[in-house]
């Protein structure tokens, strides 16, 4: 949670810091792609080193020094060339970070399921979201939007502490048969679980990226929206994702991960065409706020059962690397949407066909959905057989 305190200014508003120096959207994408796409060697890396007993806490701190050093830089750049430095140290850390940080998890749930730890986890992160960026939102009425980084900062330090004191679990070391090169055997069963999280995840991408953008510009018929009443509204989204992050998890975490999928991805359509529709009114703001109903809902439904469908498609063995392939989903979804965007807001001055091609994406991913349900069955059903056998 207290990572996430800085993590939700800085990730939500830094499209809007760099709008005010007058960088196009465009630039602005392309720095949170390249951002998106420095985290890629940092975790494979960093699954890979997990599944051979590093202990989870040496990438998290590694991670939190290159974040407190984008932080630093993106305080005082005014410049394309330190934007995108700063951005590009930025994504070496949150690369660094998320597989560590997931795996953690299901190590301090055992030998319990971690469905549950799953969903608490993800509301500690809703919470540290929300509030920073509430934070962001009371900066950027005092005009000092910048801020965001400092908070951020001193949050990390914070985070370096807290590791230093109570180091995170540790993977049992990889056994070295299960050092073979069976990828053939595990991979297959994750891919349509991959697939479909880089489609979800670009949501959250968007929300990051496009959406500050889309409300300061103003759509076809929407006037432009302060700064300030752009990031109430995305604080506002977050705020509600932390009121039913836990309920919603919670629920789903007893059930079929196919039911959960299902509502995510229904909630995610539902949200941008509402956003779609927000550009055709003077009253647009409205539709906004309605908008973000259910993306909250998305994200409370997707993030956790995600999760927590990696752990259950894969071996004990390959969960490190099978972290790193799903927190790569994030990147993949983190570098296409922001470049995406900036161009559909650049070409067409508004976000209607934008979040029209979003909605379209989302209801294109319930197919992928039936097949994880299908998979899991068989796996339930091979569980059974294999206890049968042994009893």
């Amino acid at each position: 949670m207290v990572a996430s305190i800085g993590a939700g200014g800085v990730l939500y508003l830094t499209p809007m810091v760099f709008h005010n120096d007058a960088f196009t959207a465009s630039q602005v994408g392309l720095g949170l792609a390249l951002g998106a796409g420095a985290g890629t060697l940092g975790r494979f890396a960093s699954g890979a080193l997990l599944d051979r007993g590093l202990r989870c806490s040496l990438p998290v701190l590694v991670a939190a020094l290159l974040a407190m050093g984008a932080d630093a830089l993106l305080f005082g750049a005014h410049q394309f060339g330190d934007y995108l430095l700063g951005q590009l140290l930025f994504g070496a850390a949150v690369g660094l970070y998320w597989p560590a940080m997931e795996l953690a998890v299901s190590l301090s749930c055992e030998p319990l399921p971690s469905g549950r730890g799953y969903a608490l986890a993800r509301t500690a992160d809703a919470l540290g979201i929300a509030l920073g960026a509430l934070i962001g939102a009371g900066l950027a009425g005092m005009g000092h939007l910048r801020g965001i980084y400092l908070v951020d900062i001193s949050g990390l330090v914070l985070v370096v502490v807290l590791l230093l004191r109570r180091p995170l679990a540790a993977r049992a070391p990889l056994a070295p048969e299960g050092r073979q090169s069976d990828w053939h055997r595990w991979l297959p069963p994750l891919l349509p679980m991959l697939l479909l999280t880089v489609v979800a995840t670009a949501i959250p991408a968007l929300m990051q990226s496009a959406l500050p953008l889309d409300l300061v510009r103003g759509g076809l018929q929407r006037p432009a929206l302060p700064a300030g009443t752009g990031a109430l509204l995305i604080g506002g989204q977050l705020g509600l994702l932390l009121l039913i992050q836990w309920p919603v998890g919670q629920f789903l975490a007893k059930r079929p991960l196919k039911l959960g999928l299902t509502i995510s991805l229904l909630s995610f359509s539902l949200g941008c065409v509402l956003l779609a529709l927000s550009a055709l009114s003077s009253g647009g703001a409205g539709f906004v706020a309605l908008a973000l109903v259910p993306v909250a809902l998305g994200e409370a439904a997707f993030l956790p059962i995600a999760t927590e469908a990696v752990v259950e498609l894969t071996p004990v063995d390959h969960q490190g690397l099978a972290m790193a392939l799903f927190s790569q989903c994030f990147a993949v979804s983190s570098f296409a949407a922001p470049l995406l965007a900036g161009w559909f807001l650049d070409y067409y001055h508004h976000g209607l066909w934008l979040w029209l091609v979003t909605a379209l994406a989302c209801l294109l991913g319930l197919p992928l959905v039936a097949q994880i349900g299908r998979l899991q069955e068989q796996r339930r059903l091979a569980g059974l057989a294999q206890a049968s056998s042994q009893g």
